[in-house]
């Protein structure tokens, strides 16, 4: 190729580069298989494979290695990989600006939540919704999981962000992430700071828990943990809010279930200690929910639809906390 021919091919390219080629890319990219980026993309498999062709066929370079076993992006992949999500930023960034010079986004939004939920996703959402539309609102609302649920099914709440048990087909769900769940006590307890305890040192102790964990409802898996456990069948506190069954465990009512993630402070502390079982703790799955027959506000669309997009952009192991 002469020198004076690659301006005119870069020309072409500029005008003939499908954007939706590269968003693609991007996606299959970042998720390192077909199946994970069609899954993200909500795309068949051969959509995507016939994207990355025509795009390696435009640009005329191998963007990815892929066979068996193996899928690693090339130099050339590498390098458009960069600059594709730089070209990525700089549209999301227009669009937003676009929005605050010509059309401001302002309306309320409410959030029905489960107790003390925590999740680096969609606290990443809630601030760069602010950002995006600060004349927009916001209120959360903490209830039980299934308050939540009702919430949302009555058009009470823009959505909700809860656990889920059995689903109302008249709802919308998407995983948020997915937590492990571990038996702790309290300082006063007679177990506190014991280590090389098994399951068996737990036989009859008191037992403090959520108003959800029962074997017809959410907890499920944790309500089998603490059978196995064989602690005392009689539960002396229950609370829907995760910061009251803390507390009750803190003071020693008995041992209790909380997400592991959640509490690595109060371990740390000193003012929670984990006990048997360690390993194959039950995971519970926390969910995005809204009504797709609400009419929604353009605040409340808005931040539905980023954070569906968020969730969907970042692999189920980032929004796993172990």
């Amino acid at each position: 190729m002469t020198e004076e021919l690659r301006p005119i091919q870069a020309e072409r390219l500029a005008r003939e580069l499908d954007w939706n080629l590269l968003r693609t890319f991007i996606v299959l990219a970042q998720s390192g298989s077909v199946t994970r980026a069609a899954d993200r993309l909500r795309l068949k498999q051969p959509t995507v494979s016939s994207a990355l062709k025509r795009l390696e066929d435009r640009l005329g370079r191998k963007l990815i290695h892929r066979k068996p076993g193996q899928f690693e992006l090339t130099e050339a992949g590498t390098l458009l990989l960069k600059e594709a999500v730089e070209i990525q930023g700089s549209i999301l960034r227009l669009g937003t600006l676009m929005r605050d010079v010509t059309d401001e986004v302002r309306g309320h939004v409410e959030i029905a939540m489960a107790s003390h939920v925590v999740s680096p996703l969609f606290d990443d959402t809630l601030r760069e919704f602010h950002e995006c539309h600060p004349a927009a609102t916001l209120s959360i609302n903490v209830s039980a999981s299934k308050n939540a649920l009702e919430a949302v099914t009555s058009r009470r709440a823009s959505l909700a962000v809860c656990l889920v048990r059995d689903r109302n087909p008249k709802l919308e769900y998407l995983r948020l992430f997915r937590e492990f769940f571990g038996l702790f006590c309290g300082p006063p307890h007679a177990l506190f700071g014991k280590s090389d305890l098994t399951k068996t040192d737990l036989a009859g102790q008191s037992a403090v828990s959520f108003v959800t964990d029962r074997l017809e409802d959410a907890l499920r898996p944790v309500t089998l943990m603490r059978a196995e456990a064989d602690l005392e069948d009689r539960v002396v506190g229950t609370s829907a809010n995760l910061e009251e069954v803390r507390r009750m465990i803190i003071a020693g009512l008995g041992v209790g279930p909380l997400p592991v993630h959640v509490v690595k402070r109060d371990i740390a502390e000193g003012l929670l200690w984990q006990l048997p079982p360690y390993d194959a703790l039950p995971q519970i799955d926390v969910h995005v929910v809204w009504n797709p027959k609400a009419k929604l506000n353009r605040a409340e669309k808005a931040l539905l639809e980023m954070l569906l997009e968020k969730i969907r952009q970042t692999p189920i192991e980032e929004r796993t906390y172990r």
